[in-house]
C-alpha cells in the first residue's frame, strides 16, 4: 500500500503493474474496501494495465490532513478526491471503474471531465444523485431496502454505526448479495477498513447529504451545482447490474444518460458487490469498455 497527498487527504492506494501501463483506477463502495478487487488486479496487469485501487475517504489507511476539514461523504467530494488522486499521480486520463460510492465518483468525473476518462465501467449505471428529487418516494419495496439510509439520518443510527459497524456491514453484505457465500475471513479482511477514525462521520454525512439534510463541503459546491443538472456521460461506457442485487432492482432504464458508446450488462446470480462476486466478468467489462474507445 502506498500513500499520496491531495488537498484534503493522504490517500492510501494499491499500485500494481508497470508505470508505463495504461492507467486503470478501481473504486470501491460502501461498506466494502480495496479487497473487493483482489481477484481483478492480476488479470488486468497481464492485459497491460497499471491498476490503482484507492481507499476512499473514511476507509482503510486513508487519512484527512487536517482535523478541521469537514468529514464529508457527499458525491462531489468523492469525485474531487478521484480527480485529485489522478492529478497527484500525474495521470492525464484513465479507464475508471467502480460501483456504489466508487461508481458515483467515476460517473461524475466521466460526466464533468470527460477528457480525463478513456472509458467507464459502472455498477448500477448512472450513479449521480439527483438531490433535488431526493424526497420523492420510491416503491414500498425500494424504500424498505433503504432502511440503513434512514437509520443513519438519526442520532440513534450514528450511535448504532459507531457501536455496531461490523454487524451492520455484514448484514448489508448478506442482504445486498444474497447468493454470495463469503466466509468470515473474507469479511474480516474488508471490515478492518471500517476501523478508520473518520468512517462513521463520513458515512453519516454521505447518507444525510444525499437527502439535503446537512450542508456540504463549500470547496466542492461548484461541482454540486453542476451535478444538479444531471449531466450526461459521453465517453465509452459499460454499465452493469447483478440480477440478485438486494438494494437496486435494475438500472437498464438509465441508458438515456449515456450519449456515447454504451452497453448494459447483467451478471446473472450476482448481487451488489459485482467485482468481488464476478471478478472475471468485471475484468472483461473493463477490457471491453477500453476497446470501445478505439
Amino acid at each position: 500500500m502506498k500513500t499520496i497527498k491531495t488537498s484534503q487527504l493522504e490517500i492510501a492506494y494499491l499500485d500494481n503493474g508497470p508505470d508505463t501501463g495504461w492507467p486503470c483506477i478501481l473504486n470501491h463502495g460502501f461498506p466494502y474496501d480495496t479487497h473487493c478487487y483482489s481477484e481483478c488486479i492480476t488479470p488486468l496487469v497481464r492485459a497491460g494495465a497499471r491498476v490503482i485501487v484507492p481507499s476512499l475517504r473514511g476507509y482503510g489507511a486513508t487519512r484527512f490532513l487536517s482535523p478541521h476539514t469537514l468529514r464529508s461523504g457527499e458525491q462531489a467530494v468523492l469525485a474531487n478526491d478521484l480527480l485529485e488522486l489522478m492529478d497527484a499521480l500525474s495521470i492525464d486520463s484513465a479507464v475508471v471503474a467502480g460501483y456504489d460510492w466508487g461508481g458515483r465518483a467515476a460517473c461524475i468525473v466521466a460526466a464533468l471531465w470527460p477528457q480525463r476518462v478513456k472509458a467507464l465501467v459502472s455498477g448500477n449505471s448512472y450513479n449521480i444523485q439527483n438531490i433535488a428529487r431526493a424526497m420523492e418516494p420510491a416503491s414500498a419495496g425500494e424504500e424498505a431496502s433503504y432502511w440503513y439510509q434512514y437509520y443513519f439520518h438519526s442520532e440513534r443510527g450514528r450511535a448504532g454505526l459507531q457501536k455496531n459497524r461490523r454487524e451492520i456491514a455484514r448484514l448489508l453484505w448478506q442482504m445486498w448479495s444474497p447468493t454470495w457465500q463469503f466466509d468470515d475471513a473474507t469479511f474480516d479482511r474488508s471490515a478492518a477498513a471500517f476501523d478508520n477514525p473518520d468512517f462513521v462521520d463520513v458515512v453519516i454525512h454521505s447518507y444525510r447529504h444525499r437527502y439535503a439534510l446537512v450542508e456540504g463541503d463549500p470547496s466542492v459546491q461548484a461541482i454540486e451545482e453542476q451535478l444538479a443538472q444531471q449531466p450526461e456521460i459521453s465517453i465509452p461506457s459499460i454499465t452493469i447490474d447483478g440480477d440478485t442485487d438486494g438494494v437496486d432492482t435494475g438500472t437498464a432504464h438509465h441508458a438515456g444518460k449515456f450519449t456515447g458508446p454504451h452497453e448494459h450488462r447483467v451478471f446473472h446470480g450476482a448481487g451488489h458487490n459485482l467485482p468481488q462476486e464476478r471478478p472475471a466478468q468485471w475484468v472483461q467489462a473493463i477490457l471491453d469498455a477500453r476497446a470501445m474507445q478505439t
